[in-house]
């Protein structure tokens, strides 16, 4: 089972196929408001943080279900630790699956040639 069905139930609906990005990476913790994924792109690492589905469930109603933040790596590139910090911006937002899988579409280009070059 997925770390982030674990964490926030089985029946936690991300919205979208998360087959389709394998390399987002599962980083969700029942600590935190919702499930998170990192990625590296070319600029550096990446969090994904989803929302409920429904406004009314999450910590902060008004705040978009998807959420692209910069983060940080504290660990190493074999046992990374990756999260945001106080210097993280955030650059994605959005209510709807459908941008965000244009998003991550996108991104993809990034993220191949990130590691080809590694």
């Amino acid at each position: 089972m997925e770390l982030y069905k674990q964490e926030f139930g089985q029946n936690f609906n991300l919205g979208f196929d998360l087959s389709l990005y394998p390399w987002l990476i599962d980083k969700s913790w029942h600590n935190d408001i919702s499930p998170s994924f990192y990625f590296k792109t070319s600029t550096g690492f990446m969090v994904l943080w989803v929302d409920y589905e429904k406004p009314e469930q999450r910590e902060d109603s008004e705040q978009d279900r998807y959420v692209v933040m910069t983060a940080v790596n504290s660990g190493t590139d074999e046992s990374p630790e990756v999260h945001h910090n106080e210097d993280s911006l955030q650059i994605f937002s959005t209510e709807d699956p459908r941008t965000l899988n244009i998003f991550l579409s996108n991104t993809m280009g990034s993220i191949t040639q990130t590691q080809s070059h590694t």
